[in-house]
């Protein structure tokens, strides 16, 4: 039994609970009948997933990106089965992690982007930075450290390998990730984050550069889904 097949029942609960929260988009998008429906089948596909995604040591945030990763695939074919293209599914991605991530209290997010920052956070993120690089996932994640320039960011991490997209290749939907990508510019928007990236392993660049700068702008870039002014421009 892997990893996540011990914990199936708490991870479809978990999926269950997402699907809970962005009701309302679904509904809005698809109408009650067909947003049941398409929820309905992407759980099924989620629960057939779960058996295959890639093991990266059960550590946060890494498995829960993991995680993700399979919630939104398993939306994306429950779409294509209905003909969907996949830069509906990707807007939809972006969508509802917006809504998901709105749902928790602004104190909550202050939090996290706090400790995001804190030296206790980076120590373990140096470590764990070194440790992948020795590879003991091969489906995993392998990144390094940046030091911060002591101006234009904090601190850096450059991904060389991205266990999504190895595990999106794997099942033949290597072109959803970028889309995957696109979700970073909320997540910094809302935690304070300041990240500014250029290039992603998911399209095409030898690795994906994030840069932290503590309440700083958000500036990435993005190929396949058109963003706000102030996200792109790098």
């Amino acid at each position: 039994m892997t990893y996540y097949e011990s914990r199936a029942r708490q991870l479809l609960a978990e999926f269950d609970t997402t699907i809970e929260r962005v009701s309302d988009l679904f509904a809005a998008r698809y109408g009650q009948a067909d947003a049941a429906a398409i929820a309905g089948e992407a759980r099924q596909v989620y629960g057939r997933l779960i058996p295959d995604l890639p093991y990266v040591g059960g550590v946060q945030p890494l498995t829960q990106f993991v995680i993700a990763t399979g919630w939104f695939l398993a939306m994306y074919r429950a779409l294509q089965a209905r003909g969907r293209p996949v830069d509906e599914a990707g807007r939809l991605i972006y969508e509802v992690t917006e809504v998901y991530l709105q749902r928790y209290p602004g104190v909550a997010r202050g939090l996290v982007g706090h400790l995001s920052f804190s030296k206790l956070y980076l120590a373990r993120l140096r470590r764990r930075a070194r440790e992948s690089q020795a590879r003991p996932y091969p489906d995993g994640y392998v990144f390094r450290y940046m030091p911060g320039d002591g101006a234009t960011f904090d601190y850096g991490v450059d991904y060389l390998e991205c266990a999504s997209c190895k595990f999106l290749a794997r099942q033949g939907a290597p072109e959803l990730a970028p889309y995957l990508c696109t979700v970073d510019y909320i997540y910094s928007e809302m935690f304070g984050w300041g990240l500014v990236r250029t290039t992603t392993l998911a399209e095409g660049g030898d690795r994906c550069d994030f840069r932290f700068k503590r309440g700083g702008p958000t500036r990435i870039a993005s190929s396949v889904l058109r963003l706000p002014p102030k996200e792109v421009g790098v």
